[in-house]
This record gives structure tokens, sequence and C-alpha cells, in this order.
């Protein structure tokens, strides 16, 4: 097992990265723009400045992070002080998605790095510009026994998987997340899932609307709506629904023109492929705004649906693209029987001005993490985990959580010789009764 001990060297290896994204940054951005037409603003901030601000943060903590935690003593202990040691687990893999694709390679990466282990990345080969500067990054900064970039498609990935590890960090979809839990399995290496879902966003009648729909139309629409913690469908109180509506258009207007085709701040589908299946999930439905596209370009405008079916291909899955369908509810009932239709999502959004009902919301559902009155923001507090819930994932990471996933947290118990009371020990005749009531004092 190989372990990177020296918190000096794996603070220089980030320091090291740190420099590499900062003299990269202009290549990140036209490699995420010759992918899938990234806007520039939306690469800074969602992908080179984030991983920026993570390394900062990193190697300004690393050593607290990597110290042995004191934790107060059992008393049936006494005389002991008790630490908490973290261990590296050795060699880590992380399997990146293709939606953003350099950050999602750099987060986990530079935390694996920091809690010591010895690191193979594997970027999406949707995004061969991204992944070609991600090896070129990786390969300019560090010795190929410490970390190494491995680029090819399905086949490759399966191959990696087919190896042993010690610990595996993917993010990407449930069914493929299912593939990877199943491949670590049969070595019983613990995985990080950073998966998807279907995710709500309850407006109800007690709300501006207006600020509503702008943050609505930024969270869904950013990357051309391919986050995995996007708005994937609107409930909104039937007594607000039309003018809700009215709002969203005017916002989607105001932030791409009247041809986001030709607005450069709206990205492209990943794929032909993805392009296609975002297309078909349109037929047969009521479109209210958008739903023009163009197959040759990958472009697909954004779209409002009215009312689909609840087991209609749009609402079975999540869309992962610009479609944004409007459901109503009138009462408490209809949310809990719609949201209950489909998996635990990865987030809830709740726009309301009524505090009660947004928190009686955020205990009635399970999901991964979420927001009031906002999307999509509570990926950028490094404080909170992010991770998910049932189908949308298992284990959270960012921030400090990130260095103990990668982390074996090792209890450690250091016992005293100057005193050492014998009631513990055999023989154990008469001592039943008065080790039930010790116990029940200091349980």
């Amino acid at each position: 097992m190989n372990f990177i001990s020296d918190i000096h060297f794996r603070k220089q290896a980030l320091l090291k990265l740190l420099h590499a994204v900062q003299m990269h940054e202009e290549a990140i951005i036209k490699a995420l723009y010759d992918d899938f037409k990234k806007p520039a603003f939306e690469t800074v901030v969602t992908e080179t400045a984030y991983t920026l601000a993570e390394l900062s943060h990193t190697i300004k903590n690393i050593h607290k992070w990597a110290k042995p935690q004191t934790v107060l003593p059992s008393f049936l202990n006494f005389p002991s002080t008790d630490y908490i040691y973290k261990e590296p687990y050795g060699k880590v893999l992380i399997i990146a998605p293709w939606n953003y694709p350099f950050q999602l390679v750099m987060s986990p990466l530079i935390a694996a790095l920091a809690a010591g282990n010895q690191v193979v990345v594997k970027p999406s080969e949707l995004t061969p510009n991204t992944s070609q500067i991600i090896a070129k990054i990786i390969s300019e900064t560090f010795d190929k026994n410490h970390v190494e970039c491995v680029l090819g498609g399905v086949e490759t990935a399966q191959q990696l998987l087919a190896q042993r590890w010690n610990y595996i960090f993917f993010t990407g979809s449930p069914a493929v997340g299912k593939i990877v839990a199943q491949a670590a399995a049969e070595n019983l290496t613990p995985v990080t899932l950073e998966l998807g879902g279907k995710n709500p966003c309850i407006v109800d009648e007690n709300v501006n609307l207006k600020l509503a729909a702008k943050r609505i139309v930024w969270g869904k629409f950013i990357n051309a709506g391919q986050t995995c913690i996007a708005p994937d469908y609107i409930l909104a109180h039937q007594s607000i629904k039309s003018e809700l509506i009215r709002f969203l258009i005017d916002e989607i207007t105001l932030a791409y023109g009247d041809n986001p085709e030709a607005s450069p701040d709206f990205a492209r589908i990943i794929n032909a492929k993805n392009h296609q299946r975002l297309v078909s999930l349109l037929e047969n439905e009521t479109v209210i705004f958008g739903g023009k596209s163009n197959p040759e370009d990958c472009y697909l405008s954004p779209t409002l649906l009215d009312e689909p079916n609840l087991d209609s291909p749009v609402m079975r899955g999540e869309i992962f693209g610009p479609i944004l369908p409007v459901l109503s509810y009138e009462t408490e009932t209809d949310l809990e029987r719609i949201i209950g239709l489909y998996e635990k999502p990865l987030s809830l959004y709740i726009f309301s001005k009524n505090s009660q009902f947004a928190e009686k919301m955020i205990r009635r559902f399970s999901f991964g993490g979420g927001c009031v009155n906002d999307t999509v923001i509570h990926f950028a507090n490094k404080r909170l985990p992010f991770g998910g819930v049932g189908q949308s994932g298992m284990g959270a990471y960012h921030g400090k959580r990130s260095f103990d996933t990668f982390s074996h947290l090792k209890p450690i118990v250091k016992k005293a010789n100057w005193l050492d009371i014998p009631f513990r020990y055999a023989p154990y005749q008469g001592k039943l009764l008065l080790i039930k009531k010790i116990m029940k004092w200091f349980s």
C-alpha cells in the first residue's frame, strides 16, 4: 500500500497544482468552449475559480486536518487519552463525468492527494479537449507514482474497475454508479458515489415571483441544464402558476436574448446522442416556450413544458438538459404524491416567504441537499457536505469532509500505566450487579 506520509510533500504538491491551474486557466477555458461551447464566465465560476479556492483552502488547512484529533476519553478507560488518526486509504481511483469535466476531476483529486493517497484519475472521454489539458497539467505537476491520468472511454473505465483499489470516487449517473458499486463490492472497496436525481423545485403562493423566476432560470439553464443539482421540474401552486410562467419567460429572454442560439452565454449539449435524447423528450408534450433545436450544433433552446404526464418520458428520469416542466399543485398532499413517485433526489428547492412551510418541506422529504429561495448555491459552501441519499448517491465531500472522505479515521486509545483498576479482570464473581450499575451511570 502506497502512502504519501510527508505532510510537507503533500502541501508542496498542492502548491504546484495551484500554480499549474493558474498558468493553464486560459487553455482550460478554451478547452471547455471547444468541447461544448461553455461560456468563459461559467467556466471560471464553476470550474477554475472553484478549483483554485478549493486548493487554497486545503493548502491552508492541511496540517490541521492531518493532525491526530484528540477526543474525550471514556470514563471506563480511565486513565487514558484518546485520538483519531487520519490514515490514507492507499490507491484511489477517481472517475469523473463530462458536465463539469475539470472541477469534478480536480476537487476529489485535491482531497485525495492532501490525505496522502496515490491517485489515478479517469476524466470523461466526452470532453476530449478538457481531458487533454487535465492530462497535461497532471503530467507536468506530479510524479506518475503519485498521480496518474488515464485517458480512454468505457472500455478503459471497465479495465480500471477490474483492478483492486483501496477507495473509489465516482461522479455520474445512477445507472453507472450501480456498476461501480458492484465492481467495488468484489474487493469490499469503500466508495463515494455522487449521482443525480429528479430535483423538485416547489414554488408556493407566498413568494416574490420575479426573484424566484430569476433564480430558477439561472440554476436551471447554467451549463445548458447539464447540472446534477439543477431544478428538474417545478411544482408551482396553482394560484400563481400562470404568472410564474410569464416571469420565467421574461427572465430567460433577459438572460439569453430573443435568440439564445446566438447568445455567447448559453452552452451546447455535450454530443449528438444526448441532444437527440433531449429532443425526443419533447415529443407529444405541450411546449410553452422554446423547444427550438439545431442538431448540427447540438443546440437546444431553454424550454418550458406545461403539465407533462407524471409517467411520461420527460418525467420518468433525470432530464439533464435545458428542459423545465412546470406542474401545478393545490395541497401539500399533492406535493407528497408527486415527489413520492420518484427516487430520493440529489437536491430540492423551496421558494416561499412562509418559513414554517419551508421547514415542513425540508423535514418531510429526503434529499441530498438544497436551498430555500434559491437554487444550486449550496454546492458553493465548503462547510456544507455535498452528497446524495439513496439512488442519488452515497457519501459526501467538500472542504474538510473531502479530506476525511479520503482518510481512514483510525481510533487509538493510549492507556496510562500509573493506575490499573482491577475490577474488569476475571474472576468476575460478585461483580455483576455493580458492573450493571456502573454501565448504566456512564451510558
